[in-house]
Formats: structure tokens, sequence, C-alpha cells
């Protein structure tokens, strides 16, 4: 499975707004990015000038990194730590060392994850990441000096690394995990560079409802793909009846009640479609 990520780099592109047929998120100059799997983002809502202007805030790229069989390993037992967690636990292997303990860990939903009581000091910290070689560190506890050991032993061993207490300017090779969305195989996220999470969890909740059957919606276009695809009709062709579909408020009215319909639905509107091109012919 996927987490999505944002990876700093030396460069960014961000766009001034980023819409579709279902939803418009306009995006601030401190907002990095949104990322969208599905419905498809219109691009040429975005001014060109805009799309290629360097952004005074991070330089990140959003990533989707496959952790399976990896390990996350978190640094520090707090809220914070716990959040973390949570957000890894059901993709990957997930590692906390701290010597203590939200509350929080002792959720059914973290019943995966694996604890050691432990309290390293900046020294040896490059031990506990040479034990485990994780594909992620986290480096979410109270002190600012371990928190940099952390970083640097990552860094050193071209490590990602997730430091949670910091905003704003990061090192290359860090990242940031945002607030994300998922709806079956759709997801949007949402990051502000650290720098208003609150902004973030409002955002994410804006598009929440806004995509509620959005995951239907792909599983039910994969399927109109793969027949098209077995028919004598023009690519050109194959993709306009897809579109229709993905735009049709009645499709997605019909997935509010159930799949058959929508499916229903969606092959009388690219029987439709096919009339239509026949007719231009």
């Amino acid at each position: 499975m996927s987490t999505v990520i944002n990876h700093v780099v030396h460069a960014s592109k961000p766009g001034d707004s980023l819409r579709d047929a279902y939803f418009s998120v306009p995006l601030s100059r401190s907002i990095q990015w949104v990322g969208v799997t599905n419905p498809p983002i219109d691009y040429t809502t975005c001014e060109k000038a805009d799309l290629y202007q360097p952004t005074p805030y991070l330089s990140v790229i959003p990533l989707y990194h496959d952790f399976s069989d990896e390990t996350v390993l978190v640094f520090g037992g707090g809220s914070v730590g716990a959040r973390k967690a949570r957000r890894f636990v059901s993709q990957t292997r997930v590692v906390v060392i701290s010597p203590a303990f939200d509350d929080q860990f002792d959720d059914p939903e973290l019943s995966a994850v694996e604890p050691i009581r432990a309290a390293p000091s900046p020294e040896a910290v490059a031990e506990w990441i040479d034990r485990f070689e994780p594909a992620l560190v986290v480096a979410a506890t109270d002190n600012t000096e371990l928190n940099a050991a952390l970083e640097q032993a990552a860094s050193d061993r071209s490590i990602l690394i997730n430091r949670t207490d910091q905003s704003g300017e990061r090192a290359v090779g860090s990242v940031v995990v945002p607030a994300t969305v998922q709806d079956g195989p759709v997801s949007v996220a949402v990051s502000t560079g650290a720098k208003s999470p609150a902004l973030s969890r409002y955002l994410r909740q804006q598009i929440e409802r806004e995509i509620e059957h959005a995951g239907e919606m792909a599983e039910l276009t994969a399927e109109l793909r793969s027949e098209l695809q077995s028919t004598d009709r023009s690519p050109a062709n194959r993709r306009a009846a897809v579109r229709s579909v993905v735009r049709s408020p009645d499709v997605w009215k019909a997935l509010h009640t159930g799949a058959t319909k929508a499916s229903k639905e969606a092959e009388r509107l690219m029987a439709l479609e096919v009339d239509d091109m026949d007719g231009d012919r």
C-alpha cells in the first residue's frame, strides 16, 4: 500500500488553483500542494505563469511511497508519536521507541505497533537506526538535540526523515506527512508545509465530503476502460466515453444507491456517446 509524503527537493512548481468537475480548492502561496488521483484535475484552469513560478516556501514534491514490507521507526511515545504511528500502522511495520507511552497507544487500532521502552541519547540513535534499517525515521520527541541527531543519522544513511518539531525550512531529503483523505483507491492529500495543521484538517474535511463515492467511480471506470479496450472503438472514442461517465451527475447520483444502478447508467451514457460519434461521421 502507498502513503503520500511530501519530499523536500531543490525546486517546486505549484499552481494557484487546482480544480475539477467535482470540487474546487483554491490554494494560497503557503499551501504546497493538493494531490488528487481521481477525479481528474483540469489543469487548464491553472495559469501557466503561476505553474512555473518558484515557491517562496518549502520546495516539496508530493510522492506516493510504497511502504510494504518496510519499517517506520518512530522516536517519541507522546500524542504526536501516536498520531504518526496511527498513520502508518495499517500499511507497514511500525516500531516506536520511547521511555513512556501516551494512553493512545492502548487503542486497538495501534495494537500492531511494536513499542520499545528506551531513552536513547543523541549519540546512540544511529545504533537504533542501524538495528531496524527503516525506510522512514520519525523524530517526534520533545528534545530538539535528539531530533537533530536523528535527522543527521538518517541523512547519513539516505533514509527518509520526518521531524515533527520543525516547520518552514527543512533539510533536503526530509519529508512531511500530509493530511489525507481515502475513498477506496482514490486518495487526496493536503499540506500547508507544516505551517497550519488546523487548515490542513479543515481542507481535508471539506474534500472528504466532496469525494464521497469517488472510490466506487474509480472502480466503475476501470471496469469500463477494460471492456472498451476489447472493442474496435478508437482511443479518442473510448476516452470520450469514459469522460462522459465521470462527468455525469446521474452516474454519481446512482452510486449512492448501488454499483449495479450506476453501471447501467454508465452503459446508457456510453451508448449515447457511440451514437453521437456515429452521427458525426
